[in-house]
C-alpha cells in the first residue's frame, strides 16, 4: 500500500477532497440560496441606527435568550403571523469582515421571540423602561437590567428622551433618567423587527398541530366578537398589566379609569387606534389598534373587556357602534 506511505500524496490528496466536499456542501449551495431566495418586496434595510442597535444586541448577549424565528408550529403563533422563510433573512448581511452574525435565530427562550416584536410592541417608552428594569413591566422577569444604557440627570435637557420609571424602582427619586444614544440605538433596532407582508397572491405558510380556537364571545349587541381578553393579553397587558392597574409614573391605570367608563367612546376608539399623548405624568400611548390591524369586532371585543373587567361595570358597544367612529377618524 504505497498511497499510505506516501505522506506527500496523502497529505494532498486529503487537501483536495475537503476542497472539494467545502465547494460542493458550502460555497456552490450558498450561492444558489443567495441567486434564488430574494428580500421580500417592502423588506426594508436597517438604517444606521438600527445597525448600530443591532451590533449592541450582540454585544449585550441578548441572542442567548431570544430567539429570531418563528416556526412553522401552532405554539409559535404568538411570536408572529406566519412562520418564517428563508426570504425574510435574504437582506442580512454580515455584520464586518470578523463576525458572521447576519441571522440572529437564537436557539432557547428564556425569553419571548423577538421577530415580530416591533409589530408586537411599538411603543418607544415601554422598550426603555423594559431596559432600565424589566420588572417594571413584567414582575417575573428574568432578565437582567441594562443601567449602564442610561444616565441619570438633576433635569431633562432639550432632545433628551426621559424614561418613565416607576417611583419604587428608581435609585435615586430626585433625579431624571434619561436615555443614551446606545439605549436608542437598540430600541431601533428592536422596534425595526417586523415580519414583512407577503406579496399579494403568495400563499401564507400555515402553523401546524393547530390547537382548538376558542369560542367567540357574544357582546350586548348580540354580535358575535372575537375573545376580547386574547386581544387585550396580546397587545394592552405589558403595559397596562392583567391587573388593570397598570404601573404608576409608567402606564395609566384602566381600572377606574374615567376614559375606559366614560360616555365618550369617540375618544376611546380613537386613543386605541391613534395613540394618546395628553398626561404629562405617563408616557405616550402609540397607535396600536392601527398598527395591530385592529377590525371593528375586534375594538368593539377589547372595549367590552376592559369595561368589564377588574371590577368595571362599563356599558358594552357593538361593532357597528365602532365601525361608525374608526369611519370618522380614517
Amino acid at each position: 500500500m504505497e498511497f499510505y506511505n506516501n505522506h506527500k500524496l496523502l497529505f494532498w490528496t486529503a487537501l483536495l477532497f475537503f476542497l472539494f466536499l467545502t465547494l460542493n456542501i458550502a460555497i456552490l449551495p450558498a450561492i444558489q440560496n443567495q441567486q434564488v431566495y430574494k428580500p421580500l418586496p417592502d423588506a426594508k434595510p436597517l438604517t444606521k441606527e438600527q445597525k448600530a442597535g443591532k451590533a449592541l444586541y450582540v454585544e449585550n448577549g441578548c441572542i442567548a435568550c431570544h430567539t429570531q424565528q418563528v416556526r412553522g408550529i401552532d405554539m409559535d403563533k404568538p411570536f408572529g403571523n406566519r412562520p418564517n422563510l428563508p426570504a425574510d433573512y435574504a437582506m442580512n448581511e454580515r455584520m464586518d469582515v470578523w463576525q458572521n452574525t447576519a441571522n440572529l435565530l437564537g436557539s432557547e427562550r428564556t425569553g419571548p421571540d423577538l421577530t415580530n416584536i416591533g409589530e408586537r410592541q411599538p411603543s418607544i417608552d415601554w422598550h426603555l423602561l423594559h431596559l432600565y428594569q424589566p420588572r417594571a413591566v413584567v414582575e417575573q422577569s428574568v432578565m437582567p437590567a441594562y443601567p449602564w444604557l442610561f444616565v441619570e440627570k438633576d433635569f431633562v435637557e432639550k432632545g433628551d428622551i426621559e424614561v418613565k420609571v416607576p417611583a419604587k424602582f428608581l435609585r435615586n427619586k430626585n433625579k431624571k433618567i434619561v436615555a443614551t444614544k446606545d439605549a436608542l440605538n437598540l430600541v431601533a433596532y428592536l422596534q425595526a423587527l417586523k415580519q414583512v407582508k407577503l406579496p399579494d397572491g403568495t400563499p401564507t405558510p400555515e402553523f401546524l398541530y393547530k390547537q382548538k380556537e376558542k369560542a367567540v364571545a357574544a357582546s350586548g349587541g348580540g354580535d358575535a366578537l372575537p375573545d376580547g381578553g386574547d386581544i387585550y393579553n396580546a397587545n394592552c397587558v405589558a403595559c397596562h398589566q392583567a391587573n388593570g392597574e397598570g404601573l404608576a409614573g409608567a402606564f395609566p391605570p384602566l381600572k377606574g379609569s374615567p376614559i375606559v367608563l366614560g360616555e365618550d367612546l369617540k375618544l376611546y376608539v380613537t386613543i386605541i387606534m391613534k395613540g394618546y399623548d395628553a398626561r404629562p405624568e405617563y408616557a405616550t400611548m402609540t397607535d396600536v389598534g392601527t398598527a395591530a390591524n385592529f377590525t371593528p369586532e375586534m375594538v368593539a371585543a377589547l372595549i367590552n373587556h376592559e369595561r368589564t373587567s377588574w371590577g368595571n361595570q362599563g356599558k358594552k358597544v357593538t361593532a357597528e357602534e365602532v365601525k361608525k367612529i374608526m369611519d370618522e377618524i380614517k
